[in-house]
């Protein structure tokens, strides 16, 4: 009986070994299965001490624990990606202000935003078009910190894709941080590895610059 149980044992070593060479991540099917040979093949003239079957035991219901809440974070984060992306969707047909320093001209007037970290004496907001080309310059004065906006009348009744560059300076002349801001109508959302965008204006933005959304008013 002796020479059986040796036999066994080295069986179940040789099975381990093994196991344990070719996958290193152990589920909890496997630990059970390997819990319940080891107590099949204990040495009946030495079982398997209580204490450390308790703590193998102990071993397995945390695993068990942590794949359990594995699979309720994964099912939550499902979820909640499917909420954004109806939220997402609703924003269709709403007008949001985003970071940015693009915009569309269908010919007449348009308004321009920017945001300054402080007060400034002088604002220069420069408009190029497609290409580049510098096409008008507008200046202003003792602009106040936040949000600010100019008109460019836009004379020559330019239509298309423009963008906007903003400097300003203190009255010492130093440089001040600021940021465009544009507004528009939300066409669509797209998804791009698995990172959404708002179509506005026929442009992507995403999500994180969206700074505000209002329902636009009835024609």
């Amino acid at each position: 009986m002796a020479g059986l149980w040796i036999e066994n044992t080295t069986s179940v070593t040789g099975s381990t070994s093994s196991t344990s060479s070719t996958s290193k991540i152990m589920g909890k099917e496997e630990f059970l299965k390997m819990l319940i040979a080891q107590l099949k093949n204990q040495n009946p003239l030495n079982p398997l001490d209580g204490t450390e079957f308790t703590a193998q035991l102990a071993q397995f219901s945390s695993l068990e624990q942590l794949q359990n809440v594995y699979t309720e974070l994964k099912a939550l984060s499902q979820r909640q990606a499917s909420l954004n992306n109806s939220q997402l969707v609703s924003l269709i047909g709403q007008e949001v202000t985003v970071k940015g320093n693009a915009f569309t001209a269908a010919g007449g007037p348009v308004g321009l935003s920017y945001d300054l970290t402080q007060d400034a004496n002088r604002v220069w907001v420069r408009i190029y078009d497609q290409q580049g080309g510098l096409v008008d310059t507008i200046t202003s004065t003792n602009q106040k910190t936040g949000t600010n906006s100019v008109t460019w009348s836009n004379t020559g009744s330019l239509t298309g894709n423009f963008t906007f560059e903003v400097t300003a300076a203190d009255k010492a002349g130093n440089a001040i941080s600021v940021s465009g801001i544009t507004s528009g109508i939300v066409t669509g959302v797209n998804y791009r590895e698995d990172t959404p965008y708002l179509i506005v204006d026929g442009k992507e933005i995403s999500v994180s610059d969206v700074l505000s959304v209002v329902r636009p008013e009835s024609s």
